[in-house]
């Protein structure tokens, strides 16, 4: 009886005597260096290498090899679910688990869709988080209950009636400079939170009002103040 609970309990939790490398990317040093104390506890994880940028991961990741990379979704310059595209081009097999501080019912979808294999926000517990690690790292996928009815529920229903949603007509890049509009940030501000120039911003700022049928700055800003809101 108690060698069976034994087995049970190791399939559910640590693996079987392997060490798992994991990698981190986050712009925030606490976070990086609070995860990775998280994840060093464990017996059967590890993590091998960080790193604060885009950029910086993917030069990182030549050299390792990591057996999960857990990437911000909010990182300047390049964001998290560019970098996860840019990972499952170049390190297909890599699994990635994404986490994160905005609402899951806006990103998760985007993540799976970008090859993330997780997504998890960054206030669960450190048990949710180390299932989400190692579920992710045996090849399922982690996400929460809700997010999981809602992506039933589309399949269910066709197509999303909310076709007119900015969530469902903007690129990623484009709603994140409209849900950093909603949030007050100007035009400079949403360029140096991105790393990108001014004229950049304006391009995106253009596109999504051509994309929702707005007519000036201020219905962009009133559009994007009421769909947050509406979260």
């Amino acid at each position: 009886m108690t060698e069976k609970k034994d087995k049970t309990m190791m399939k559910e939790g640590e693996f079987s005597g392997q060490t798992y490398k994991i990698f981190i990317v986050d712009d925030h040093p606490i976070v990086r260096k609070g995860l990775s104390q998280l994840i060093d506890q464990e017996t059967d994880l590890l993590t091998c290498g960080e790193a604060s940028d885009a950029q910086s991961a993917l030069q990182i990741l030549k050299k390792l090899k990591p057996d999960l990379t857990i990437v911000d979704i909010s990182l300047q310059g390049m964001d998290g679910i560019e970098l996860t595209k840019n990972i499952r081009a170049r390190y297909g097999n890599l699994p990635v688990l994404i986490i994160s501080m905005h609402d899951e019912s806006l990103y998760a979808e985007r993540a799976l869709r970008a090859g993330a294999r997780g997504y998890i926000m960054k206030q669960e517990a450190t048990e949710k988080m180390m299932e989400a690690i190692r579920r992710v790292i045996r090849g399922d996928l982690y996400i929460s209950e809700k997010v999981s009815a809602g992506i039933v529920k589309k399949f269910v229903n066709g197509k999303s009636k909310r076709s007119s949603s900015p969530d469902e007509l903007l690129s990623d890049r484009e709603l994140e400079v409209f849900r950093l509009v909603g949030q007050g940030f100007g035009t400079r501000q949403i360029a140096e939170e991105l790393r990108v120039s001014v004229k950049t911003v304006e391009t995106y700022r253009a596109n999504i009002k051509e994309k929702l049928n707005l007519k000036n700055a201020r219905e962009l800003i009133k559009h994007a103040v009421y769909w947050l809101e509406s979260l």
